[in-house]
C-alpha cells in the first residue's frame, strides 16, 4: 500500500436546508405505519456506508463522486454535505471500518484515513490496489467487509453474455486489506450489485442480475446464498437454475451450478440488500431482507423500481412488496439502489434517480 498519486478535486461543505427539492412522496405506498422522507441530497446516489453515529458516507457512479454526511442536531436529517472526492471513475462502491473509508472505484480500491473528521483540505488516499481490470461494462463495485475481516467486492462480466479469459469477471472476490491478496468467493454471478450476510448464520447472500435479449419475462433475477466458497451460480451457462443459454450451454448436468434461493422477476435489477437489524419495525426480524429493486431498461413494460421484503426463514423464502410508487406508468421518478438498516433501527435507502436518501420509519 502506498499514498496514491491521483490528484482528486476536493470541494467545501455545504450546509443544506432539506427537502431541496420537491419529490412526490406521496404517491409511495407503504404498509401502515410506516413512513417515509428525505433526508439527504446526493446526485447518483448509489452505495451508502454508516460511519460514527451521525455520519453517511454516499457512493455514486455517473456523478464520479464521494459524499459524507452529518447529521448535526440528531433529528435523523443530514443538514451538511461534503464532496470528499470528484473525477473518479464510478466509485459506487464504498465501506466504512475503524474510522477510515474504502473507496471502490472500477480499477482501484482507496482509503481515507479518519475519514468522518479529515478537513477537505487535508484529505489523502491511500492506495490499497490497483490490480482490477480497467472495464466500465459492469464494472462498478459493491463494497462491504465480512465477517472475516476481509473486504469482499463484485466483479461483474464485462459483456451481456459471454465467456471470458479472466477468471475474475462474473464473480464475488474479497481482498486482505493488509497485504492485498484476492480470493474468487463465489463464481458464475453476471452482475451483484448488492450482497450481505445473515446475522445468524454468517452465510452469504446476495442479488444477480440476468442476461438481456431473452424477452420480456426470461430469466428472472435472483436471490442466491453461498454455503460453500467457490460455489458456481450458472453464468453464462444457465440462468435462474434452469434455463440453458442458447448460445453457450455446454451441456453440463444443472445439479453443477447453485439454484437462487428466490426468483424476483425478469429485469426487477435488484441491487442492495440488507438483513433487518434494528427494533423499530415490529414485523421484522433477523430473516428479514430487504432488497431495492433498480427497474427495467428495456423490458416492454417496465417492473421493478420498488422495495420488497424477503422471508428467509420460510421454505422457500417469500417476498411481498414493501415499497411502491416510484414507477408511474410507464414513467419511473426514482430508482432504489442501496439499503441499510441505521443505528435507531429506521432504514436508509439510496435513489440515483431522484439524487436523495430516504428514511423509513416506524411511527407507533
Amino acid at each position: 500500500m502506498r499514498p496514491s498519486a491521483l490528484l482528486l478535486s476536493i470541494l467545501f461543505g455545504t450546509v443544506l436546508s432539506l427537502p431541496l427539492h420537491a419529490l412526490p412522496l406521496e404517491q409511495l405506498k407503504l404498509p401502515q405505519g410506516y413512513q417515509i422522507s428525505v433526508v439527504a441530497q446526493a446526485e447518483n446516489a448509489r452505495q451508502m456506508a454508516l460511519g460514527e453515529p451521525g455520519t453517511l458516507f454516499v457512493g455514486s457512479r455517473r456523478e464520479g463522486r464521494v459524499y459524507r454526511f452529518k447529521d448535526r442536531d440528531g433529528d435523523g436529517r443530514y443538514e451538511q454535505r461534503d464532496i470528499l472526492l470528484r473525477g473518479l471513475n464510478m466509485p459506487s462502491g464504498i465501506a466504512w471500518r475503524n474510522g477510515s473509508l474504502y473507496i471502490a472505484a472500477v480499477d482501484r480500491i482507496l482509503r481515507i484515513a479518519d475519514a468522518d473528521h479529515v478537513g477537505l483540505r487535508t484529505l489523502q488516499t491511500e492506495l490499497i490496489t490497483d490490480n482490477l481490470p480497467d472495464i466500465s461494462h459492469h464494472g462498478w463495485k459493491y463494497l462491504k467487509f465480512g465477517p472475516d475481516g476481509d473486504l469482499y467486492f463484485n466483479l461483474g462480466a464485462p459483456c451481456n453474455i459471454c465467456l471470458s479469459q479472466d477468471p475474475r469477471f462474473a464473480t464475488i472476490m474479497k481482498l486482505n486489506p493488509d497485504n492485498g491478496q484476492q480470493t474468487i468467493v463465489a463464481r458464475g454471478v453476471r452482475n451483484s450489485v448488492g450482497f450481505t450476510w445473515h446475522p445468524r448464520t454468517g452465510e452469504l447472500w446476495f442479488t444477480d442480475n440476468g442476461r438481456d435479449n431473452l424477452g420480456d419475462d426470461l430469466p428472472d433475477d435472483e436471490l442466491n446464498r453461498l454455503t460453500e466458497p467457490g460455489q458456481h451460480f450458472g453464468y453464462p451457462f444457465v440462468h435462474a437454475g434452469d434455463i440453458p443459454d442458447p448460445e453457450l450451454y455446454q451441456n453440463q448436468p444443472l445439479s453443477d451450478f447453485q439454484p437462487p434461493m428466490l426468483r424476483l422477476g425478469a429485469h426487477v435489477a435488484p441491487l442492495g440488500l440488507t438483513f433487518y437489524g434494528g427494533g423499530q419495525f415490529p414485523d421484522a426480524t433477523p430473516d428479514t431482507l430487504f432488497i431495492a429493486e433498480h427497474g427495467s431498461w428495456n423490458r416492454s413494460d417496465k417492473v421493478g423500481y420498488r422495495v420488497v421484503r424477503v422471508d428467509t426463514a420460510m421454505k422457500p423464502p417469500r417476498q411481498q412488496i414493501f415499497i411502491e410508487g416510484w414507477l408511474k406508468g410507464q414513467s419511473a421518478w426514482g430508482r432504489p439502489v442501496d439499503i441499510v438498516t441505521d443505528r435507531d433501527g429506521s432504514l436508509l435507502i439510496s435513489d440515483d434517480r431522484a439524487g436523495v436518501i430516504y428514511r423509513v420509519r416506524y411511527q407507533h
